[in-house]
């Protein structure tokens, strides 16, 4: 059948429940949708389970159907990659040696493995490996053990001397564990030791669109801005998140106080302002990446956890990037509130659903405004 007969043939069939649920679920790529329907792109003449790890198609060339046997009569053909007539979701080839791997370099955090001998003891190539990992949990092979090697010092420099806990935790050299304690730690190992002690955080409480908020910033940036019912309980989360740190109220709004609440109340408007002031925010290597996706998410817009998860290469990570999200400490800059569930409802913010209701009214509102 001809390209153009199979697009007038699949308008004729299109189905009426085409609904936003069932198009997040092959956005997410989610193996529970397989069997219940299949998806069919007018561009190739080909028709998908929803599961398919295929090129994601765009929403307008796609069409649904409730079995293979109908897309079929319509005029499109079975894909060969995910095989739509097979029962049951097709299981990934790698998954098990990834996570095998991912438990080894778990156990042996303080030995140093090289690839291409883990991807050998798995029974799969280096690239495959290297792909799985990624696909998988998200990350690299390399920055998977750096975590665990970190995550070994955190235990170790809690029962002993720094430098014992820097070689114990395989890190080989103290420069070596500076190297990624300003971008993975957020702090000294000293400090990290003490539970933080000796580092000074200043804070001030103000007023806002959203209800009281809280601006914290230590001499490097701030790090963290919070909304909260008043000031005594905005204080005592943050000195829960600090326990050792000395807390300063800030006398004056100045500084990266004024911009941090200039930049909240900005966000407010028709012409929100870019936040130009340094941030000092402690975050791993994926949760990093997740909060930079969520910055990349245009005004007005929202995305799924899984949607997230596939913008990123890891379909599989929807939990884990739900989990990141959940972490962030810096309110609307960081726009966590634009993630939302895979069904289109509205929840899971840390600073209150209504808040989050809000920030995205105001933005929807924005850029339908800008668009008329």
């Amino acid at each position: 059948m001809a390209m153009a007969s199979i697009a007038e043939t699949a308008k004729a069939a299109e189905p009426d429940y085409f609904s936003a649920v069932e198009w997040q679920q092959v956005l997410e790529r989610d193996r529970s949708a397989d069997g219940r329907f299949v998806y069919a792109v007018k561009s190739t003449g080909i028709y998908c389970k929803p599961s398919c790890a295929s090129r994601k198609p765009a929403r307008k060339n796609v069409v649904l159907f409730p079995s293979p046997a109908l897309a079929e009569e319509a005029g499109f053909r079975s894909c060969q990659r995910c095989e739509p007539k097979r029962a049951g979701a097709r299981p990934d080839r790698q998954e098990r040696a990834v996570l095998a791997a991912a438990e080894y370099l778990r156990a042996h955090a303080d030995e140093r493995t090289r690839l291409e001998d883990l991807a050998r003891s798995m029974g799969i190539s280096r690239l495959a490996l290297l792909r799985g990992f990624k696909r998988v949990l998200g990350v690299s092979p390399a920055e998977f053990a750096r975590q665990q090697r970190l995550g070994r010092f955190r235990e170790k420099v809690r029962m002993g001397r720094v430098t014992d806990a820097i070689y114990d935790a395989g890190f080989g050299s103290s420069s070596r564990l500076y190297e990624n304690s300003s971008e993975v730690l957020g702090m000294t190992p000293k400090k990290m030791r003490t539970g933080g002690a000796g580092l000074v955080i200043r804070y001030r409480t103000a007023a806002s669109p959203l209800g009281r908020m809280l601006v914290a910033a230590t001499d490097a940036g701030v790090c963290s801005i919070a909304f909260g019912k008043d000031d005594t309980a905005l204080v005592e989360e943050l000195r829960g998140r600090f326990p050792k740190a000395e807390l300063v109220q800030a006398k004056a709004d100045t500084g990266w106080f004024a911009e941090a609440v200039e930049f909240v109340a900005s966000q407010m408007s028709e012409h929100p302002r870019a936040a130009k002031f340094p941030l000092d925010v402690r975050a791993t290597a994926f949760q990093q990446r997740v909060w930079k996706a969520l910055r990349e998410i245009p005004r007005g817009e929202t995305r799924s956890y899984g949607e997230i998860a596939c913008e990123l290469g890891m379909p599989k990570a929807a939990r884990a990037v739900g989990s990141a999200i959940g972490s962030n400490p810096l309110a609307v800059l960081v726009p966590c509130h634009r993630a939302i569930h895979s069904d289109g409802s509205i929840a899971g913010y840390r600073w209150g659903v209504e808040r989050k209701k809000k920030l995205l009214a105001v933005e929807r509102s924005a850029k339908t405004q800008q668009k008329h």
